[in-house]
């Protein structure tokens, strides 16, 4: 491997190239459009008693659950007329989360097109609102933040590719050098004459 080293890394350069190469030029850049709901499950009384708040925050998964319902997401494919788009196909540009000990829940749209990122998470918070609280029968679904028009690229990282390609690339000069030298069984010294074939060297030609 020592002796080989400017070819590993000479393949590692260029395997790092190709690398940023496809994640700057080939691979359709990605964007995120994040909107977020308050959701609070009130009692009759007026006010939010500490039973409603842990309620609240015990409830968030099922509200994810809802979210990704098929009625909700063939609600949105309906509504915005997407249709060169199934149910399986919007689940996975979906993604829900709900951060601990908090009744707020994130809805994450990915897409290719940033408008259309953002249509899609607006809608999402619209019909799954409603669908929330016909369900669990509650008083409202709040909006704490609009789905946001993304600028930037969510991916792919051309870093993480840059890295992973140059990863790959030594990698696999690395097994190859290493098969070969162990597949190699070739004489090269006069140890190995005295070893295989019981016979003393009387010179060397270098």
């Amino acid at each position: 491997l020592l002796v080989r080293f400017w070819i590993i890394a000479g393949v590692g350069l260029l395997a790092a190239a190709a690398g940023f190469a496809v994640s700057k030029f080939v691979v359709t850049p990605t964007y995120e459009s994040t909107t977020k709901i308050y959701i609070l499950n009130k009692s009759e009384s007026t006010t939010v008693t500490y039973s409603d708040v842990q309620m609240g925050t015990q409830l968030t998964k099922d509200y994810a659950e809802l979210i990704n319902s098929r009625y909700v997401l063939e609600e949105v494919i309906e509504e915005l007329s997407l249709a060169d788009i199934e149910y399986e196909d919007l689940l996975d540009q979906v993604s829900v989360h709900t951060p601990t000990d908090t009744r707020i829940v994130s809805i994450t749209v990915t897409d290719t097109e940033p408008q259309q990122a953002m249509e899609i998470a607006d809608c999402i918070r619209e019909v799954a609102g409603e669908h929330i609280q016909n369900v669990m029968d509650i008083d409202a679904v709040n909006v704490v933040e609009e789905a946001n028009l993304p600028t930037e690229k969510a991916g792919p990282s051309v870093a993480k590719w840059t890295l992973i390609g140059g990863i790959i690339g030594v990698f696999l000069v690395c097994v190859i050098v290493l098969v070969h030298y162990l597949l190699d069984d070739t004489i090269k010294t006069s140890e190995d004459v005295e070893r295989y074939l019981g016979l003393s060297t009387l010179a060397l030609i270098p």
